[in-house]
């Protein structure tokens, strides 16, 4: 039995070269699909209750590139060799562009290049996922004019069901989505929805801010609802790397998944699938310099 996703529903074969293989055992030790096994010295492949799910471990762990794995979007021509002499950035680096990213929302007119969106996405794929082949989802708007033109046709898209937003609508669901969803929509959908309409009836886009470029993560009826999140943040992070600014909009995707109308939207514009997750990630070059930065807290951290 294999784990299903929306780009393969198959498991993944295992190629061990008997004769390149040391018995060392350390692919043995990482596979947590448990489906090799090491037997009078040598390494073979065995059936698990998933099958090869090509996470690539075996691989990338193998002192003699004894095994190779094709399927699941993976195949041996995939593997490269990491660098040696590359040590990692410090911690006080890497804490340092942490505390100096803002959401920058204002952006100098100024195209962010092709190399640039190149690299961020070239990041964002290295991301951890919750199976392997992901089932990320990027859509690229690689211009302010397509960034513009997707917040004017998402505003219409919203003035056709601003009903979800009504006060009979709000009322006839409270008992059903309880307090939580009741405030939300209250305190943050419906004057959300407002603003979004009543400033681009003025020209004035607050959808996303005719940012120079955009990317659009999201996954599939299969994928971990954390996926899309965890490849946007680090596209987030790569890009504010390479100079430029970056926010992370989460109020478009909760709105085009559900009804005809919104399916009809997601047509539009390819977005293959309707999923639970999903952000946005716009960027440029800052507009403005920020001076100072904020401490941050969790609402908890209870150590057990």
């Amino acid at each position: 039995m294999s784990i299903p996703t929306s780009r393969t529903k198959e498991s993944a074969n295992i190629l061990i070269d008997e004769k390149l293989c040391v018995g060392c055992g350390l692919c043995v030790e990482v596979c947590k699909g448990f489906n090799l096994s090491l037997q009078k010295g040598k390494v073979i492949s065995i059936n698990s209750v998933y099958g090869c799910i090509a996470c690539g471990h075996c691989m990338t762990i193998c002192p003699k590139e004894a095994i190779k794995i094709s399927g699941r979007c993976l195949t041996s021509e995939d593997l490269f060799s990491l660098s040696k002499e590359t040590k990692p950035p410090a911690y006080e680096e890497i804490l340092n562009l942490f505390q100096q990213r803002r959401s920058i929302r204002e952006f100098r007119a100024v195209p962010v290049e092709k190399e640039i969106l190149e690299k961020v996405i070239e990041a964002a794929q290295t991301c951890p996922m919750g199976l392997p082949p992901s089932d990320v989802n990027l859509i690229v708007f690689d211009s302010p004019a397509k960034v513009r033109k997707f917040a004017e046709d998402f505003c219409e898209y919203l003035k056709g069901i601003k009903w979800i937003v009504s006060e009979w609508f709000l009322r006839l669901m409270r008992p059903f989505w309880g307090k939580a969803n009741n405030e939300l929509f209250r305190g943050f959908v419906r004057p959300t929805i407002n603003l979004y309409l009543d400033n681009m009836e003025k020209g004035i886009n607050l959808v996303n801010y005719d940012a120079p470029a955009a990317l659009y993560f999201y996954g599939s009826p299969y994928s971990d609802p954390a996926d899309p999140i965890v490849a946007a943040t680090y596209a987030m992070i790569a890009a504010e790397s390479l100079g430029l600014g970056t926010c992370m909009l989460g109020a478009v995707h909760p709105l085009i998944q559900n009804g005809k109308a919104a399916q009809k939207f997601r047509n539009s514009y390819g977005i293959r699938y309707k999923s639970r997750e999903g952000l946005f990630v716009i960027m440029g070059y800052p507009k403005v310099e920020y001076d100072k930065g904020i401490r941050r807290t969790f609402a908890s951290i209870d150590v057990r």
